[in-house]
């Protein structure tokens, strides 16, 4: 099974050969705040299994044993890794196909945020594609999917 994923930009691309081990869901307040969000979900892959196809990230020592990689263009938090595991936590939102690998397990519960069970029992509509603001975004979007290549 090849399961590929990159950033918004285009810019880093990468390559997960097999299956990722406890994908998960870190709450952890380190997580919190390298993602911008309530939690970050994570799988990890072996350095055997992995590969960069485009671009290289910038890291970020965010511990002593930890660092974490994100796309230098764009922003877009991708990878945790702790320092000579040889395995890498691959961010499951960055995958071309995010539903493709389920969360089993979560970290960092004391920091789980109390109400996230009723934001994420909040029954959602999509977006109103008439409106003028949602076409000129679907117009201008510089997100680019994995069949894309960057230019």
């Amino acid at each position: 099974m090849t399961i590929t994923g990159g950033c918004q930009s285009g810019a880093v691309r990468y390559r997960v050969e097999g299956a990722f081990g406890d994908p998960h869901l870190c709450h952890c307040r380190m997580c919190q705040k390298a993602s911008g969000n309530y939690f970050q979900p994570f799988g990890l892959v072996q350095h055997r299994n992995f590969a960069l196809v485009t671009g290289e990230p910038k890291w970020f020592a965010s511990s002593e044993p930890a660092r974490r990689g994100f796309c230098g263009e764009c922003g877009t938090p991708l990878f945790f890794e702790l320092l000579g595991k040889g395995r890498i936590g691959v961010s499951l939102g960055s995958l071309d196909d995010p539903a493709s690998v389920k969360p089993v397990s979560a970290y960092g519960a004391e920091s789980r945020v109390p109400f996230i069970a009723e934001v994420c029992a909040i029954e959602g509509e999509p977006y109103d594609t008439e409106s003028p603001t949602i076409a000129s975004v679907a117009a201008t979007n510089r997100q680019k999917s994995g069949q894309e290549r960057r230019e």
